[in-house]
Order: C-alpha cells, then sequence, then structure tokens
C-alpha cells in the first residue's frame, strides 16, 4: 500500500506542470490565438524560479519569479503576434528556441547547485490520516492551485460574461470587433495568462518535481501541454483527466525501469511522447469532434480598421 501511495503521489507531482500549462494554454486558445512558445515559456520559469528561490533562499518568491517570467516572455509573443501581426505559428517557434537557448545560458551557473523546495502542505490530523492524508491532505501548493484553476478557468468561460466574450471572439473575431468587443485587448490579457500558468509550470519542475537546475529540464513538456488541450477538445475538465494520464505513463516508464522491465531504456523513454503521437493521430481521424470543438479564428491573425 505504501508502494501504490507513493507511486500516485509521483503521477500527482508529475502531472501538475501539464496540467497548469496546459488550462493555461487553453484560455490562450479559446481567445483564437495559437501560441506554440509554451515549451520556451516554460523552461524560462523554471530558470527564473530556480534562480530566485536559490538567491533568496525563498521557494516563493522563487515561483513568484517563474509566474512573473512566464509572463513577461508571452508579453513578447503578444507585441509580435497582436500589435505587429507576425505569423503565430512562427513566432511561437521562434519563442520556444530562444526560451531554450536563452534558458541554457542563465542556468550555467546554477548547475549542480543545491535547490530550495516548496514545502508540502501539512494540516494537523488531516494528513495523517491513512492513504487519503498524503494524496488530499499532504501535497504541494502548486498541485492545489492547479486544481483551483480547472475550477477558475471552467467557472470564468461558461458562467461569466467576460468569458462569453472571450469564446466569442476565439469563433470570430471579426464579429466580436464589429459588435465594439476589443479584441486586442482581450487577447493580450488571456497571452499573459497563458505565459504565467506556463512560468508556474516551470516554477514547480525547478522548485518542486526536481529542486534542481537541468538544462532543457522541461523535456517536451510544454508541446505535451500542446497536445493535451487538443486531446480535451478546449474542455478544462478533460484537461485534467487528460494531464493525469499522460502523469502516468511518464512515471510509469520511469517505474518500469526502476522495476528493469526487460524493454530498452530508450523506449520506455519515449513512452510519453508516444503517448502523444498516438492521442493526436486518434483526434485527428474524428475530424468531425474537431471542427466542432476548435475555435474558428484559431491562429488567424487580427487587425482592427482604422
Amino acid at each position: 500500500m505504501e508502494i501504490t501511495i507513493n507511486i500516485l503521489l509521483t503521477i500527482a507531482t508529475a502531472a501538475t506542470p501539464l496540467l497548469v500549462a496546459a488550462i493555461g494554454e487553453l484560455v490562450v486558445e479559446r481567445s483564437g490565438v495559437l501560441n506554440l512558445g509554451v515549451e520556451g515559456m516554460m523552461i524560462m520559469g523554471a530558470v527564473g524560479g530556480f534562480g530566485v528561490g536559490y538567491l533568496t533562499g525563498s521557494p516563493w518568491l522563487g515561483l513568484v519569479a517563474a509566474i512573473v517570467v512566464g509572463a513577461v516572455f508571452s508579453l513578447l509573443f503578444a507585441v509580435m503576434t497582436l500589435s505587429l501581426a507576425t505569423n503565430q505559428v512562427a513566432t511561437g517557434l521562434s519563442l520556444t528556441l530562444l526560451g531554450l537557448g536563452l534558458s541554457g545560458m542563465i542556468g550555467t551557473g546554477f548547475v549542480g547547485l543545491p535547490g530550495v523546495r516548496l514545502p508540502d502542505l501539512h494540516i494537523p490530523l488531516l494528513s495523517d490520516l491513512p492513504i487519503v492524508g498524503k494524496l488530499v491532505f499532504g501535497q504541494d501548493p502548486v498541485f492545489y492551485i492547479s486544481i483551483l484553476l480547472i475550477f477558475a478557468v471552467a467557472w470564468f468561460l461558461f458562467r461569466t460574461r467576460a468569458g462569453l466574450t472571450l469564446r466569442s471572439i476565439g469563433d470570430s473575431h471579426t464579429s466580436a470587433h464589429a459588435l465594439g468587443i476589443q479584441v486586442i485587448r482581450y487577447r493580450y490579457l488571456a497571452v499573459i495568462f497563458g505565459g504565467a500558468c506556463a512560468g508556474l509550470a516551470g516554477g514547480q519542475l525547478s522548485l518542486v518535481y526536481t529542486p534542481q537546475w537541468v538544462e532543457n529540464m522541461s523535456a517536451g513538456r510544454g508541446w505535451i501541454a500542446l497536445a493535451l488541450v487538443v486531446f480535451a477538445s478546449w474542455r478544462p475538465w478533460r484537461v485534467l483527466a487528460g494531464a493525469y494520464i499522460f502523469g502516468a505513463v511518464w512515471i510509469g516508464q520511469l517505474h518500469a525501469q526502476a522495476f528493469g522491465i526487460p524493454v530498452p531504456s530508450q523506449l520506455l523513454s519515449s513512452l510519453p511522447y508516444l503517448a502523444t503521437v498516438v492521442v493526436l493521430v486518434l483526434i485527428s481521424r474524428n475530424k468531425r469532434l474537431t471542427m466542432m470543438n476548435t475555435p474558428a479564428s484559431l491562429g488567424q491573425p487580427f487587425v482592427p480598421d482604422r
């Protein structure tokens, strides 16, 4: 039972950065913007969070720094695509390459240094309960933030006027602009929110999942988060389910290697990415479902009439 609980805990820890990054990107894509720079924002959040946490000795300041770095990095994407009307796909890919290179340069002095870790939540009596104590009341703070984000985003998108406006922009930015909606402003806010979530996901990697700095430690999680949004058909609750499925696959391959299963380690390490490819292929075959849920103006530039 103890082994099972520890495995479930590691699955939750592995799923949390995927969930946080994906829910931020879901809001971005609901506004009709396609940001492929999630990986770059996540790795910048990881190095920013670790650096500030190490220099100040406070993991909380490190987490705030990760969020700020992700938001600032996303603002660069917003200025280029929304104000300068550059191609969203090319800009997002460039942002990822910039993030990977810049984080490696900034993090050179942090390699091998001991990091600071966000403490797990401990509630007297509740955290000591068998089984559910550790699973429900003994997780790290980012885990609880991720669950709150799911509730908050679901409520915002489907229960508020601003959420309805954001979805209408994603469906048809031209019609929304004709009704007097400030499309660019909404998209700016959505992109910055997505960047903050990606930065938070990166901070979780360097302050909780592996409290140290390792170059390229995001290891493709940003791309998996992008696939999760499509997997979830742009629905918050499906993102939650998908993140934990992918988290289980990620942890499963690590435990399979630890148990000495006679399968090449390279194949086991590729399982999360193979699962991503399989999911995208299955979704693409169901074209009707994909077309029904995809924001109609996703990836299309908007230039308001002067």
